[in-house]
């Protein structure tokens, strides 16, 4: 019988002996006696169903309260309809009415009404009717609904009904109670519909060792001295720090090994859980983490991992805890608790398994750019194709932000930033080049306008001409394999100098010297401007009437 004492998952029954009453018991039940709307929100197998047993015997049997469950997993959600008339019959079934009410023909009799008016109906004119006593409803399972889109008509629902108490005294003798795994933000969106800001939370933590002491320290004893029961419920406690699924489990385990004389806590815990854990989580608690981690919320899973890898690695920074939605997140997964304003992991079976390694293999395969990483390990890191660059690499650097990655994680994008940097430097020099040819197309193309310009002008008509020349030396070399006329970068070079051949006149001439075999050395002007002198290498000088 001593074996059979410990309750390793699911619900316990009222005052069993292993339970363990914490300050939630307390808080839930006096808050209910108040007729508060109270909810129950935290990870799996806190004892959360054991709270929910327990508070219900006690306001039925010392208070005199009628007490309704309502398991949402038992709820069709095929329709609004079909849910809240699931809601309905439950009521009804729970055998709490004074009188027996046919659940189907009320619901058809009210057809032109919403299911949520309907149901509302129900409660004023059935339950707050039929029953005079208190009435407490427990809605368990409550993240069951997170998908329904009809889900915040049913919290508003709830709101009402405290509402109502002002106009309605009968209204005071009601109360709900939620429970299940999420966060008044999963639940509903709209701030001005949510009755959980006129509700209250009943904190579930794990079990202190005082409180955990009288319920679990007797099965201990029943082979031990309470001295030696007392150090290994101590040893216990260190390595689930309260949580009432370990601490169930590890007290049951070290029953069972009794009998083989074995009262190591530490290497029971290393063989029977950690070590090949999957295997040994026959009740699914640590994969229930895992998955939750994992599955629950797939587009912030990388997020989730980061900030846990922060508070494994950055345990004497400690992180804060800041109740943002994904630090709730992660608090639901049973993963990490709040203690002292901080955030750190549960207890150090959780930290032994869900250990950095760990982290660091699945933020591997969540890895948006792993196609190219894989590729570019393969090569030997010799493949630069594979590097990351534009978008795709601002993307994977937004990704990695808040996370620890693996050494070859951070130099793969080390060098895809590297390699872009590099990317970026030719590509300005090959900008810079551009612009460089582009200034010195732009200057042939002014220069041939220029040159049109200057040959309106009787006295610069040479210089016009020379311009052109110019001109169209310079276009020569951008055009080297002589290409159609479509293809020259500029053309006016080119009008320039079929104008100005065109038109240009010669206007005076000076015959004299020998000009096929010597060259004119020197010119003078007269002072008058009306005389010119010439010396040439035929060694004569001549003197010429400019009339």
């Amino acid at each position: 019988m001593a074996v059979y004492q410990y309750q390793v998952g699911g619900c316990l029954k009222y005052e069993h002996p292993t339970y363990v009453k914490r300050q939630a018991d307390s808080e839930l039940y006096d808050s209910l006696i108040a007729g508060e709307f109270c909810y129950v929100l935290n990870s799996r197998q806190m004892g959360k169903s054991s709270l929910l047993v327990q508070t219900m015997k006690r306001l039925r049997e010392k208070a005199g309260f009628k007490c309704m469950e309502i398991d949402l997993t038992d709820i069709g959600r095929e329709s609004s309809d079909c849910w809240y008339f699931g809601i309905i019959s439950e009521l009804v079934r729970d055998g709490a009415l004074s009188r027996k009410v046919d659940a189907d023909s009320w619901w058809q009799q009210r057809q032109l009404l919403s299911p949520s008016q309907r149901l509302s109906q129900f409660i004023e004119d059935i339950l707050l009717t039929e029953i005079s006593q208190n009435i407490v409803i427990f809605i368990d399972e409550i993240d069951s609904i997170l998908n329904l889109s009809w889900k915040d008509d049913f919290f508003l629902l709830i709101r009402a009904s405290y509402n109502k108490r002002a106009m309605n005294s009968e209204y005071k003798r009601l109360a709900f109670c939620l429970l299940g795994v999420a966060t008044p933000a999963d639940l509903i969106r709209d701030k001005d519909r949510t009755p959980f800001n006129i509700g209250k939370a009943i904190d579930l933590t794990g079990f202190t060792f005082d409180e955990a002491r009288p319920a679990l320290i007797p099965g201990l004893m029943l082979e031990r001295s309470e001295e030696i029961s007392e150090n290994i419920l101590a040893e216990v406690f260190y390595w689930t720090n309260g949580q009432p699924f370990l601490m169930q489990r590890l007290c049951r385990l070290m029953v069972y090994q009794s009998a083989r004389g074995t009262s190591d806590v530490k290497a029971l815990v290393q063989k029977y859980v950690i070590d090949n854990w999957e295997a040994n989580d026959e009740l699914e608690h640590l994969k229930t983490i895992r998955d939750r981690l994992l599955l629950d919320y797939q587009d912030r899973t990388a997020l989730l991992l980061g900030i846990y890898q922060q508070i494994l690695t950055d345990a004497e920074q400690k992180i804060c805890a800041d109740n943002s939605l994904d630090q709730r997140r992660l608090q639901l997964s049973g993963l990490v608790v709040k203690r002292n304003g901080y955030l750190q992991v549960y207890n150090p079976i959780y930290a032994a398994i869900f250990n950095f390694e760990w982290v660091q293999q699945e933020l591997a395969k969540l890895r948006p750019y792993q196609e190219n990483f894989a590729a570019w390990i393969a090569s030997n890191r010799q493949d630069t194709s594979r590097l990351l660059r534009g978008q795709a690499l601002d993307d994977a650097l937004k990704w990695k932000e808040g996370k620890r990655l693996s050494d070859e994680d951070n130099d793969f994008l080390d060098a895809s930033q590297a390699d872009e940097r590099q990317e970026l430097r030719t590509s300005n020099k090959f900008l810079k080049e551009v612009r460089r040819q582009v200034r010195e197309i732009i200057n042939i193309e002014e220069t041939g306008d220029i040159a049109l310009t200057l040959f309106q002008s009787e006295r610069k008509q040479i210089e016009a001409l020379q311009a052109a020349i110019k001109a169209g030396k310079d276009l020569k070399k951008w055009i080297p394999d002589n290409p159609p006329l479509s293809e020259y970068p500029v053309t006016s070079p080119l009008l320039a100098l079929q104008m100005i051949l065109a038109r240009i006149r010669e206007r005076r001439q000076l015959v004299g010297h020998n000009g096929r075999i010597s060259r004119i050395n020197s010119v003078s002007f007269s002072p008058a401007g009306n005389v010119i002198a010439t010396a040439s290498d035929d060694r004569t000088a001549k003197l010429w009437d400019l009339q």
